[in-house]
């Protein structure tokens, strides 16, 4: 055992130390069998699979599912991710998705260890021997471990992790509450890429929750629509065009870009007059009919109240639906799906 101390305040203001024990593990195997422990009592195991490149493989064992500390992904946030839906035992837009991460890397500086149909083999694989059908996929790529210095000239390999989510998610179809976000938006040459800095985000949507609302919307120095924290934004206004703020300072989302394609077949129908990906100002966004939030998990959810203001009659709105539904349908059978060969 070792023994160290800490100061903590008493009830009358004084300092005392208290001792705490810390208890040394002098092997690898105790520490497993302290990680295992947990995942024991655990009987649906919420991470079924996971690739590393540091020990090149999969393992099925949640306590095995770790990253070392001295990966600069981890202690300087060098490094980029994406995901990819998984419904019915089908990867949805795995390779757009794949194609935007390895975009991220290259404007993170990160060459990949693997070239691009390995790494899309990986995941295939890794899915296929979770077993899991239902939930999504994450993986990064990280500038790799090393050591604990800024630059990473000490990293000698990237790394390439993934992980299998298992989620027994549906379509979205309540509305849900939103907030202009005070928390500073990222500039546009990290907001443009799928990294793991995501303390901005992680803050404009805690306070969103603390105000009730489910997300928050950003809007630039410009007083332009930018985005959610991890979701894009789309707005139905009165002439009935559906628009979706321009992909050049924020994220250029994948569901949102598909939305784009899809959304065609009501301009067919007429049932929108046009589908725009141009800027668009508050001013504007806050006379629209209909509001929502897009990205992969929804896949598209209705805003029907913005700053404590209905949007539209405070209902989800009709377009809104259907656009959810043409995006779902998509998932559930359109051609953006890769199978998985589960044996």
């Amino acid at each position: 055992m070792d023994v160290s101390s800490v100061d903590r305040e008493s009830g009358d203001g004084n300092s005392e130390q208290t001792e705490v024990k810390v208890r040394v593990f002098e092997s690898g195997s105790e520490v497993l069998e302290k990680l295992q422990e947990k995942w024991k009592r655990v009987n649906n195991k919420p991470y079924p699979a996971m690739y590393s490149s540091i020990f090149g493989g999969i393992t099925l064992d949640p306590a095995m599912m770790v990253i070392p500390i001295d990966d600069h992904m981890v202690h300087r946030g060098h490094g980029v991710f994406d995901t990819a839906m998984l419904l019915d035992g089908f990867l949805y837009e795995l390779d757009t998705h794949l194609d935007r991460f390895l975009r991220s890397a290259s404007k993170a500086k990160i060459d990949p260890p693997f070239p691009h149909e390995t790494l899309r083999s990986i995941l295939i694989q890794m899915t296929a021997v979770s077993k899991c059908k239902r939930g999504s996929i994450r993986y990064w790529l990280s500038a790799g471990p090393g050591d604990f210095l800024l630059s990473s000239k000490g990293c000698p390999q990237s790394a390439f992790y993934a992980v299998v989510i298992a989620d027994d998610y549906s379509q979205c179809k309540q509305g849900v509450k939103a907030v202009t976000s005070t928390v500073p938006m990222k500039p546009p040459l990290f907001a443009t890429v799928k990294n793991v800095n995501y303390l901005p985000n992680v803050l404009s949507i805690m306070e969103a929750e603390d105000k009730g609302a489910f997300a928050s919307i950003w809007v630039d120095e410009q007083g332009f629509i930018a985005e959610g924290p991890n979701v894009n934004v789309a707005f139905i206004t009165k002439d009935r065009d559906l628009v979706l703020p321009s992909f050049d300072k924020i994220l250029s989302g994948c569901t949102a870009k598909r939305l784009l394609v899809l959304a065609s077949k009501l301009v067919e129908t007429g049932h929108l007059r046009s589908v725009k990906n141009e800027s668009i100002t508050v001013a504007e966004a806050k006379e629209s009919v209909e509001m929502m939030y897009v990205g992969s998990g929804l896949p598209l959810l209705s805003i029907v109240e913005w700053d404590g203001v209905p949007v539209g009659g405070g209902q989800v709105g009709k377009l809104t639906q259907a656009l959810s539904d043409l995006l779902w349908d998509d998932m559930c059978s359109g051609p953006e799906r890769t199978p998985v060969p589960y044996e």
